[in-house]
């Protein structure tokens, strides 16, 4: 066994991230988990003993960098997980500038400033970048458009930053899960109007697990893109 792999996840309150928390807690890994702001850290903190947590806002990707160079972030990383992400419904002629702007910062512009920062800790680790996408990065669908074009965004993100790091040892795969049971899904139920029910969706567990299977992965081997779907 070589030393304790250190992630850092964003997204680890709810859903599939809080799931990849819980699993590489308990086989041993050392974890950092991004909080919004100190009352979340707290609440990561006391949910996830052992975790480590840094403060940054995923909504102001502008302020990330300020942020991080006032804490001590982990000096290696194994793995990045981009989990975090905000989804708002609404068709193209009704969705406003600030919509569509939150949803770019946090979905998109936040994970490319995030790995900006670490990528000095991932290289030094030949770690591994993990962007949880969505299908709608793949297949845009009415009233999904600014949501979907954040995803596109993020596979185009996810596809340069692959051919830049691959030199230097750095892995990155995007993992494009079709509707998972989380609270996320509950939400756009209720924005689509309909009843939600999580047993028709796929489980948190199951993406975990897929996204353990990426970053587990042989070094002579890399998952570029995983699309997951509903089973039936």
């Amino acid at each position: 066994m070589g030393p304790m792999s250190i992630h850092l996840i964003t997204g680890a309150g709810s859903g599939i991230g809080a799931v990849v928390a819980q699993r590489l807690l308990e086989r041993g890994d050392e974890l950092w988990l991004l909080a919004r702001d100190a009352g979340r850290a707290k609440e990561l903190a006391d949910r996830f003993p052992g975790a480590r947590t840094l403060v940054g806002d995923l909504a102001e990707p502008e302020r990330l960098s300020w942020a991080l160079g006032h804490q001590s972030p982990p000096d290696r990383l194994d793995s990045l997980l981009h989990i975090a992400g905000v989804v708002d419904l609404g068709q193209v002629g009704e969705l406003t500038p600030k919509t569509w702007n939150r949803t770019l910062a946090a979905n998109l512009v936040a994970p490319a400033e995030l790995t900006r920062l670490l990528l000095p800790q991932l290289r030094l680790s030949r770690g591994h970048v993990v962007f949880v996408n969505s299908g709608a990065g793949l297949n845009a669908h009415a009233e999904w458009g600014a949501y979907a074009a954040s995803k596109h965004g993020l596979k185009a993100l996810a596809d340069s930053l692959r051919h830049e790091e691959h030199a230097n040892g750095v892995r990155v795969t995007s993992v494009y899960p079709g509707r998972t049971a989380t609270p996320m899904q509950a939400k756009v139920h209720q924005q689509e109007g309909k009843a939600y029910d999580p047993s028709r969706w796929i489980a948190p567990e199951s993406v975990a697990t897929a996204i353990l299977t990426a970053i587990d992965l042989p070094r002579d081997a890399e998952i570029n893109d995983l699309t997951i779907r509903p089973g039936a």
